[in-house]
């Protein structure tokens, strides 16, 4: 009961203080939607491969943050206005992260496609090593070879 009333109380603090929350003016220098979606996309991708692979992000000397900002010519207060801009209009903002969604299963479903044609290769060579392994003749194994016998002086 209680747990009930604590989570009771948590969203009604939730809901009363996003509610009070003024809209965030456009700011001058907004980052195009199609833009930000590209933007979201790498954010996302570099965010899973923290998880996965961080150790390969340190050893390229990698900054994730830095790369992004790097690659879309921006700055990290052009992209937090931005993103809060965006977030504001939970509507749109849900239309974006779902072009970045289908933007991270259609490359999902490239690489996959990729890894499905490399093993059909490595399959068609390894059939084709076997062929060919099955054309050559096989040779009876030799007959062990007699040691001469030595001569013996009398």
């Amino acid at each position: 009961m209680i747990k009930r009333n604590c989570l009771l109380i948590l969203v009604l603090v939730l809901y009363v203080a996003c509610n009070k929350v003024d809209k965030p003016k456009k700011p001058d220098n907004l980052i195009a939607k199609d833009k930000m979606i590209n933007i979201l996309f790498d954010v996302f991708v570099f965010n899973a491969a923290k998880v996965t692979d961080k150790k390969t992000l340190e050893k390229n000397n990698v900054t994730p943050a830095v790369f992004i900002y790097e690659k879309y010519d921006i700055d990290s207060l052009q992209f937090v206005n931005s993103n809060e801009f965006y977030a504001y209009n939970l509507k749109d903002y849900e239309e974006m992260i779902l072009k970045v969604e289908d933007k991270i299963k259609a490359k999902k479903e490239n690489y996959q496609k990729e890894i499905n044609q490399e093993e059909e290769r490595r399959k068609k060579r390894l059939d084709s090593i076997k062929k060919i392994g099955d054309t050559l003749k096989i040779n009876k194994p030799l007959k062990a070879l007699k040691e001469p016998k030595l001569l013996k002086k009398d």
